[in-house]
């Protein structure tokens, strides 16, 4: 019987890792050590009495007992932050600009991230391109914004590179003696800035055949075989298929994703910290 309270840090901290998958990950979002991570999860099991987290050189797991925990856990949380809100009557807001190309199908989770880091934070989020972002961020219009690196720009954080490839429906074959149809973003899209460049340096004809105002609507286009879209794996639908190294397409760099805040409070700053380390779990290696 366990007769003492539980360490909220702890908790904390067993939650995140769970999140996450990563002691790494987990002591990025949480701005500490992955030692102090371990240690606050030792410390937690032994108060349970029992093994939480599995863990080998290869993956981190939850144990029977941590996957019964976490809900709880995390409910544990949620009131903590319930009772501490209940105290003030004002909403801290935050306002962040997310590339579309970075988006992607895990925005719920990061959103879900950020607001169990501070349930009573008033988040804003804007969609847009890279270059439109970072001006209103500029503008002082943002208070974050996370894109892609824009050219001409060295300052921001890194937090993932991510890679690239030339993708079309599993059906679609090229037309001969035709230019390579391309479905895209319009400018000033810097992808469509590179890709652009690099088939042309490679003396490869091509043609936009489809200009789409986000991802979401380029990935439809790849997908109803209109032609290929240089793009990241994880924005894709199941039945995208990377077409480069059969046509003979020149290879697409990793692109870096970069975090620009200007955010001091503390709680903001958790909430940044917490969408970066989760948005870096997304992004595969």
């Amino acid at each position: 019987m366990i007769n003492r309270p539980l360490d909220l840090d702890a908790v904390q901290t067993f939650v995140r890792i769970a999140e996450l998958g990563s002691f790494t990950q987990a002591a990025e979002a949480l701005q500490t050590t992955q030692s102090t991570v371990s240690l606050k999860l030792k410390r937690l099991e032994k108060r349970l009495g029992c093994q939480l987290i599995e863990r080998t050189p290869r993956y981190v797991q939850l144990s029977a007992e941590g996957t019964t925990f976490l809900e709880h856990a995390r409910e544990l949380l949620k009131q903590h932050d319930h009772a501490l809100a209940s105290l003030t009557n004002t909403r801290q807001r935050l306002t962040i600009g997310i590339s579309d190309h970075v988006a992607g199908p895990e925005l719920p989770m990061l959103i879900a991230r950020m607001n169990a880091q501070d349930p009573q934070l008033l988040i804003e989020i804007r969609i847009g391109s890279s270059g439109d972002l970072l001006k209103s961020f500029d503008r002082q219009e943002l208070s974050t914004v996370i894109i892609r690196q824009h050219t001409g720009r060295n300052d921001g954080k890194l937090i993932a590179n991510e890679k690239f490839g030339w993708f079309a429906s599993q059906d679609w074959h090229p037309r001969a003696d035709e230019p390579l149809p391309i479905a895209t973003m319009p400018e000033p899209c810097g992808v469509r800035i590179m890709a652009g460049k690099l088939l042309n340096d490679a003396d490869i004809p091509w043609t936009e055949v489809f200009v789409g105002g986000g991802v979401t609507a380029v990935s439809a286009a790849v997908m109803a075989g209109l032609g290929i879209a240089a793009l990241a794996r994880r924005m894709l639908p199941i039945g995208a298929v990377d077409v480069g190294e059969r046509l003979a397409l020149p290879a697409l760099p990793s692109l870096p994703i970069m975090l620009h805040t200007r955010v001091r409070d503390p709680k903001s700053k958790k909430a940044i910290t917490a969408l970066s380390a989760a948005l870096k779990s997304a992004v595969p290696a």
